[in-house]
């Protein structure tokens, strides 16, 4: 279930807000200029449909936003690279595009840093966010990642990390899978 905590960035331990309300997050996320929707999820006869499934939705956020390329991205639990992969994104960065994730599939965790407060929202199936440029952010796919997302871009080639050098991720949570026996034993 998709979950919000805003804390104020010196403290970690103190959420200011706390909530699973999608309404509530859309509307906390959105003082901050992030998008945040939720999607009905559909069948999916299989992987390589995902686009043509999703595609009123996909050409909706391309209408609105310019987005000119949408590609999934998919692991899973068993990734010969999951350790590498999970820290490659860990630490503070921006880029120079909007991040548009729809998770499909499983979990990540973003975590924003905007206006003196840190937003950790644990994005699930079935929600979009769309994290604008330039804002700094992390991103957590846990020990066992498990997810299948769908990516929009104006230019993928654009989308590279510029790392703030900001140790700020290392003080706050880090994601734990929400469902323990996805873990590999």
């Amino acid at each position: 279930m998709s979950h919000l905590q805003v804390f104020d960035e010196s403290d970690a331990t103190a959420p200011l807000l706390d909530t699973s309300d999608g309404e509530a997050i859309a509307a906390e996320l959105a003082t901050i200029g992030v998008k945040f929707e939720r999607w009905p999820t559909r069948p999916l006869p299989d992987v390589a449909a995902i686009l043509d499934v999703y595609a009123p939705e996909i050409k909706r956020l391309k209408a609105e936003a310019g987005y000119q390329s949408v590609d999934v991205v998919a692991l899973a639990p068993d990734h010969p690279d999951r350790a590498m992969l999970r820290g490659k994104f860990l630490s503070e960065h921006t880029h120079g595009e909007d991040e548009v994730r729809f998770f499909v599939d499983g979990e990540g965790l973003f975590t924003l840093h905007e206006s003196g407060r840190v937003f950790n929202m644990l994005c699930t199936t079935g929600d979009l966010i769309s994290v604008p440029a330039g804002m700094k952010h992390w991103f957590d796919m846990g020990p066992t990642p498990r997810f299948t997302a769908i990516r929009l871009f104006v230019n993928p080639d654009g989308w590279v990390a510029r790392f703030t050098g900001d140790m700020i991720a290392d003080r706050f949570p880090r994601h734990e899978p929400a469902s323990q026996e996805q873990m590999p034993a």
